[in-house]
Formats: C-alpha cells, structure tokens, sequence
C-alpha cells in the first residue's frame, strides 16, 4: 500500500533510464511508490502516452521492457514501487495506420474481423462502413492525392508484410479489402470496409465511439472478455511478477459499465491498489460498489483549493468581472457561471457530439420501431419477446405513468429528448446495469433533467419522447441487445458531454478568478468552509482512507502554486479592480482596431500573474489554446487569423514593455504584493494535502515551486538534479537519508526568508518521511479529528490530527488576518500528552507542552503551518493516545 506516489511524465526525452536516475532523490524526498504516465507502446513520439498502439509491449520510445525492468529494479533497491497508469477506455487510430494490428484488421476485413469486437462501429449505418474522416479535402479534390501502392520493407509488420497492398493518402497508409487492389479508383474506394471523408464530416457522421471528441482516439469494448484480457495482458503480467504494484484507471466514465470493468480487474490484478479517474460534482460521491480504493483525487483538490478561497471576494471579483468587460458585449459576460455552462454544454451537444446524439437518434428510433404495438383492451399483458425469457418489463416506481406505445415518438423527437437531458445532467453520468434496477441517485438526477428537458418541446404529448429517453437510458424497458446498448451509450456519451461542455469549453469561458477553473469544480461558489471540510475529510477516513489526493496533475489548468496566487486576489478584490483599471488604461497602446477585447485582456492578465515568471511562447501557448477551448471567438477548427494575431501581438508587447514586466514593472509589484499570502496559501494548502485522509500525489517538480498551465505546458522537464542539490542543503550535513523525523532534533531547514520553492521542498520531505515513517498514523487504521483554536482570529486558523499522534496546523484567509490585526491573542490547545509529553513542530524544531495553549503567533512565528508530532514513546509506536475521540475510523 503507498503511503505516498510521485507522478512522472514519461515521454521519449524522459524515459525509464531518466527516471532510474531519479530514484534516489525520490527516496530521499519520502515517497514510497513512482507514478508512471503510460508504459504501453503510444505513437511514436507520443509526449503523453494515452494514444496507445500496441497493447502488447512496453513502449520502446522509453526503452521498452528492458528499461522498465532497470527502473523497477532501481526503484526496488531503494525500497520504492510502481504505479502505472492504465487507459482502458480508448487507443490511438494512429498514422500510419499499420501501426496498430486491431485497427488494421477492422479496416480491412470489417466486422467479420476478429478485432472487429474491440471498437464501438455502429456497421447499421446506410452502406455499413466505418467512417474515417482523414480527408484534408472533400473526397473528389483528394482523389488526386490518393494511390494504391505496396508496404516496403521498413514498414512490415507481422499482420502485415512487406509486398501487401495499400492505399496511401500524405502520411496514412490504409489496408486494402483483399482482391480490390486492381479495381480503378473510384470502384476501389466504394469496395472498402471504410469510408475516407473530408474531415468536417468527423461531426456528424462519424459512426465509431471515440474519446470525448477526439477521432484520433477510437473506443474500446473492455466489457467484452476477449477485448480486457487482450488489452491488460501485459500490464497484469507485469503486475503478477511484482515490477507493478498499483495502477490509476484513466477516465472510467467512457466504458460501458465501470463497475463490472472494476470487478473484472480486481480479480485479475490480486486486488492491487488501484484508483480510478472519476470526476465528482457537487456532492456527488464514489459508488461504494466499485471495488477501488478512490479517485485520483480531483474531489480533494477542490476542497483544499476552496479552504482557501474567500467566498465573498470571489462575488466581488465576478461583479468587477462583469462591469470591466461590459457585460452588454457578449451573451456570457453578465450571465451566472451555470448559464455560461449550460449554452456551452449545448453547442457540444449539437455541433461536436452531433455524430454521437445521432447514433443514440438512431438507436431510441430502432427501438421504439421494433416495439410490438400494446394488447387490446383487456387483453393480458405479455413482455417484449424481444427482452428475452427471463427479462420482462422491468418495473416502474409508483405513480409513474406506463408508456403504452413507442412507434408514435418521430427521430426528431427522440433527437432533441438526447440533446435536452445531456445539457441538463448535473453530473458526468449515470450508472446503470441492463438487467439491474437503476441506482436510486441516477434515476433521482435523469427524472430531474427531464423537467427543463421537456419545455424542449410544444407541447406535452411530444415532450413524452423524453420520458422515453429516460426510461430508455434507465433501462426500465425491459431488455434486448439494442436497448442494453443504449443504456451504455448514452452513459458514455453523457460523460463526454460534461467534459467537454463544462471543463473543456465553460471552463475557458469563465474567466473572473481562473484559479477556480478546475474539474468538478464550482467557479461561481468555489469556498469551502472548515466545518465542511472536516466532514469531508472524515468520510474519507471512514470510506476511501486510502485513495489519492492531489494538488496538480497532468489535466489540471493550473499548478498549485499559479493557482495559489490567484486565490489571493478574492481577499484583496479592490487590489485586483484598480489593477485591472490601470492595467487597461496602460496597455491600450498595444491594441490594434480595439483588439484583443477585455474579455482577452483580462484572460491574459490572469494568466501572466499565474506563470509569472514566464515567456512569450509559454503564455501565448496557454492564452490561444484557452480561447480557441472557449469556442467564441476562434477555434481549433475555424481559426479567425486576424483576432488571434492580435492576440499574440498583444501578448509580446506586453512582455517587451519594461512598465509592465521590468524588474520594477506592474507585474512584479503586484507579485510582491500578493508573495506573503500566496505562501501561507501554497505551504498550507500543500501540507493539508500531504496529511489528510488518503495517499497525497506530488506532481512532478510539485515539491518545489512549480508554475505550470495547462498541457503541454505542464509536461515540460524537471531538473532533479537541482532538486537534490536543494534537498541535500536542507537537511544539513552529516544527514543519512532524512527518514527518521519522528525524534532528535530537526535538521536545520529553510533559512530565514527562504523562497516558497525551498520551504515547500522542507515541508513536503518532512511530512512524506513522517507518513513513509509512520504509515499506521495515516492509514486505514487511524482517525481524523478535527481540533479547533480559540480568541480573536480562530476562523483563520484550520486544524486536524491523525491517529492523535500527529496534528496539522495551517493559516487561512491571511489577507483578512493581517487587515484585521493578526493572530492577536488567538491560542490552539494542545491536547494532554501522558507523563507531561510534548508536541514537537517537525517544521521548526520547536516543542510545545501538551495540555497546554500555544499562542498561534508563536506557533507560526517562523513558518505559516505547523506539524505537531507527539513526543516520547509514540514517536516509535507507542504511548498513550492524545485525549478525545478521534472522528473516522
């Protein structure tokens, strides 16, 4: 079981040897496993490894199995293990097209293909062919660019030799239907198990499931045996001989049933600890089903980040937002953060989901089709021969009316039904087992999106077609191999509508306090008060005490340290409106015909702060690819040239412009402003993290101070060897491996006035060693207990202990801590130690008498956090417990 995992980006300029050479550090700093982006053979090339080609090796970009085996074993001799990530849900459709075997067996053998079972291919549409839309160009103008030709020697594979014929089109190269190669062109084309299209038809006709919109990634059908155990042959080989010890489940929301998925592979995998991508809303919550050990953690993220974030300054901020932009100038300037979700939700909805909705169109209007007409009046009821012998009507709550006929509900109904309740699900999906009643909670939220579904429609009688969809999606229908296919695609597709309605596209729109802007999150009511984060941190102890927690990740927007300085600017909002008015008046000599609007200019503002420091290519990297996610004034698809060089001349100049970023510039002073909050931010929010309920992640680089946006950015390299260097200086000469932090004296530390890189560097190698330590205190086993300060200012100070051995101690709100006056009087007491027992501040060295109040001034004299542990037996393990109840388990 970890006790803590550091998330490595491998890629072919960091691969296994690189992070071989990283394990000693690793160790050093406390971690106890290493969490490895994906292993399997990607792309060539690939930076990321989630576009997997070959699910039967270890990728020879980062130096195949052999390499793998020296980092496992460099991580062994180091007492470290391995945890991988595993991408169930798609694989790449990659260029050339040989370069995966499955694909290349659909695409030239159709279904009849034995990997014709791997892929979501809905062959029912008219001419029964699999959609690809490569075409850079419509097919006639591309006709010219297409040739029939052989595989050379260099591109052999085994399922397909040198000498087999081919048809290539610029970089793809695609199978040939046997005996069709001596056909003339046109004939040949209309001969394949394919379609070559323009790319534009990608939107609607597109008849394969994909990654969220993504045709580059086509779905897979891990439910079937065959498909799971081909897939994880060799990561569960790898598992059963002990190189991989746990494994994250990227996005388990796009498989048929994740649960079923979950079972499948706890058995496989020995039950090894494994946590799964799910994003929560709200107050949503992980089924207790799953057989899991958590999430990756975005749910955490959301409640730490929103401990330190001031609820009414961020409505301040919005309310500057919206007079600065002048709301009268876009639809989404005045309007709530739910209105800007749910227009953006739609036109995913309609434009790049419409190949989805139209296969679900297409599935409700089979169904309904095929459904035999009601018995006569008085006749007795008989199920749907089509649901099979044992599955009959499944039935209905009380009170609910019975659909009597389904013929009479047209595509175009059904159609807007689809659309309507995938804009207003509140959540990323629902789950439901054909042949299973349906969760209470999903069919609590449909029967809730179907109310604003339904004034869709003119009039009552034709809003009906949404209770079809809903009965249809809940599987209340009964069963047939078309209805228990519906139930799974409209989950799946559900789930691909919140990511790309909300995080992908409102997300970007959303811009008064970026820093909000993360995954399941809420922008407009991100604060968290502390009695509800206890609460969340105590059912976390009580049902997932071993799932991950995270600060930053590879999907986040964000870093924690960017996103820690921008959450300083919803305790100062006045601070941040003059800015915003200076910033305007000073920078409108970079306009060009009125150009980037303020909208824009607030983006990049925002973002500047966030990375400063930071370059040109960074920062305009970041600004473009969150306007054209935006979808409002360019895209990645349709691209308005003129705005976007605007953008980026805007964007320059403000770089070059020694008022604005010179070393006495306005960025640079509102930095200093912001650098004493923003470290109680960042040092408290990262120790809460590292001491919570659950096993914390530290991204890559996280330990220091690490200011990266959104991907690729955060996927550049990490310099371990200054990390080393900086922790080796930390804890002093003399030190063995820093490991044994729970007695003697505390090695020197930061110095006085150390930058937030070096103190989180102390504070994260501390703790980890103390969980890598102690893993009893943290544990399964241990308990969550909320301690409270008393006086003036306790609403700014946040504490818990673990296994009441060990107590956290953060700051919050310190803008409003310093205006108001500082700590003042305010004391924490500090609970009975026996035998007159001392806390220890492992951060400082310093010890506080138990059964006594320490002054919160005191306590953060040196540092804005502190890390209490008891003093004398239970420093090993023994001793007498801390005095009070423990919440959790």
């Amino acid at each position: 079981m970890p006790t803590a995992t550091y998330r490595l980006q491998l890629q072919p300029r960091f691969d296994f040897d690189a992070a071989a050479a990283a394990v000693p550090y690793l160790a050093s700093l406390g971690v106890s496993h290493l969490h490895l982006s994906p292993i399997l053979q990607a792309t060539p090339g690939s930076t990321h490894g989630y576009d997997v080609v070959d699910h039967g090796r270890v990728s020879a970009d980062l130096g195949g199995e052999a390499g793998l085996r020296r980092l496992a074993g460099a991580a062994r001799a180091h007492g470290l293990g391995l945890v991988v990530d595993c991408v169930p849900n798609h694989m790449a459709v990659p260029v050339p097209q040989y370069l995966s075997a499955p694909l290349w067996g659909v695409l030239r053998d159709g279904p009849t293909a034995p990997s014709a079972r791997w892929f979501d291919v809905d062959w029912s549409v008219p001419g029964g062919r699999m959609l690809l839309p490569v075409l850079r160009e419509r097919l006639a103008a591309a006709l010219p660019e297409l040739r029939v030709d052989v595989l050379g020697a260099g591109e052999a594979r085994a399922h397909c030799p040198a000498g087999t014929p081919v048809l290539r089109y610029h970089d793809h190269v695609l199978p040939l239907r046997p005996g069709t190669e001596g056909l003339p062109l046109a004939e040949l084309l209309d001969r394949q198990w394919y379609r070559l299209a323009w790319w534009r038809l990608g939107r609607t006709e597109l008849n394969y499931r994909r990654f969220f919109t993504i045709t580059s990634l086509i779905g897979l059908r891990v439910e079937d045996p065959e498909v799971f155990a081909a897939t994880h042959a060799t990561l569960l080989r790898l598992v059963a001989e002990g190189l991989v010890d746990g494994l994250r489940i990227d996005h388990p929301d796009g498989l048929a049933d994740p649960r079923g998925y979950l079972r499948r592979l706890a058995e496989a995998a020995g039950g090894r600890w494994t946590v799964v991508e799910k994003i929560l809303t709200g107050e949503e919550r992980l089924p207790r089903d799953w057989p899991c050990a958590g999430t990756t953690g975005y749910d955490v993220l959301r409640r730490i980040d929103g401990l330190f974030v001031d609820q009414p300054g961020v409505r301040r901020i919005t309310e500057h937002y919206r007079c600065f932009t002048d709301e009268a100038r876009g639809a989404d300037d005045g309007a709530r953060f739910e209105d800007v979700a749910r227009r953006a939700t739609r036109q995913v909805v309609t434009e790049e989901l419409a190949a989805e909705v139209g296969r679900l169109t297409r599935l409700a209007t089979r169904i309904c089709q095929e459904e035999p007409l009601p018995a006569p009046p008085g006749a007795p009821e008989r199920p749907s021969p089509a649901a099979g012998p044992t599955s009959g009507a499944v039935a209905r709550p009380a009170g609910t009316p019975r659909r009597v006929c389904l013929r009479d509900h047209a595509p175009s109904a059904l159609r807007t039904a689809v659309e309507e309740l995938l804009v207003a699900l509140p959540v990323y999906r629902p789950y439901v087992v054909p042949g299973e009643p349906a969760p209470a909670r999903s069919a609590l939220l449909l029967e809730r999106a179907a109310d604003p579904a339904r004034y869709a429609f003119p009039t009552d009688a034709e809003a009906e077609a949404v209770d079809v969809v809903v009965d249809l999606a809940l599987g209340r229908l009964g069963r047939s191999p078309a209805k228990d296919e519906f139930v799974a695609r409209f989950a799946q597709t559900a789930s691909a509508t919140a990511a790309k309605g909300v995080e992908d596209t409102a997300f970007y729109r959303w811009v008064p306090l970026l820093s909000v802007n993360e995954v399941g999150g809420s922008p407009e009511d991100p604060g968290v008060l502390p009695s509800d984060f206890h609460a969340y941190c105590g059912y976390l102890q009580r049902d997932w005490p071993v799932g991950m927690t995270t600060l930053s990740t590879h999907d986040t927007k964000r870093s924690a340290d960017a996103r820690a300085r921008l959450a300083v600017l919803a305790e100062v909002p006045e601070v941040w409106r003059r800015v915003c008015g200076q910033w305007a008046a000073a920078s409108r000599r970079h306009l060009v015909g009125g150009l980037p609007d303020r909208h824009t200019q607030y983006l990049v503002w925002q973002t500047l702060l966030a990375a400063w420091p930071v370059d040109e290519e960074r920062l305009t990297g970041t600004v473009l690819k969150s306007l054209r996610e935006a979808k409002t004034r360019t895209t990645w698809t349709e691209r308005d040239e003129v705005f976007e060089q605007a953008v980026v001349r805007y964007v320059r100049a403000l770089l070059a412009d020694p008022a604005f970023t010179g070393p006495d510039g306005a960025v640079g002073q509102l930095v200093e402003r912001l650098r004493p909050a923003e470290r109680c931010v960042a040092l408290g929010a990262l120790l809460v993290q590292l001491t919570m309920p659950g096993v914390p992640d530290v991204y890559q680089g996280g330990e220091g101070e690490l200011r990266t946006l959104v991907d690729p950015d955060n996927r550049r390299p990490v310099d371990f060897a200054a990390l080393r260097e900086r922790l080796e200086r930390l804890d002093g000469p003399g030190a063995a491996d820093g490991t044994d932090v729970t007695g003697g004296t505390a090695p020197p530390g930061p110095p006085e006035g150390a930058d937030l890189g070096t103190e989180k560097h102390w504070v994260t190698a501390r703790a980890l060693r103390l969980r890598r330590r102690r893993p009893e205190w943290f544990g399964p086993d241990s308990s969550y207990l909320p301690l409270h300060g008393r006086g003036p200012r306790a609403a700014h100070l946040t504490v818990f202990s673990r296994a009441e051995r060990v107590i956290t101690a953060v700051t919050r709100l310190p803008e409003r801590l310093e205006r108001a006056g500082g700590w003042e009087d305010t004391e924490l007491p500090l609970p009975w130690r026996p035998s007159g027992g001392s806390w220890t501040d492992l951060l400082t060295g310093r010890a506080y008498p138990g059964g006594a109040a320490v002054r919160v001034a005191d306590l953060f004299a040196r540092l804005p956090v502190a890390l209490l542990v008891a003093d004398g037996g239970d420093a090993h393990g023994g001793g007498d417990a801390v005095g009070g109840a423990a919440a959790g388990r």
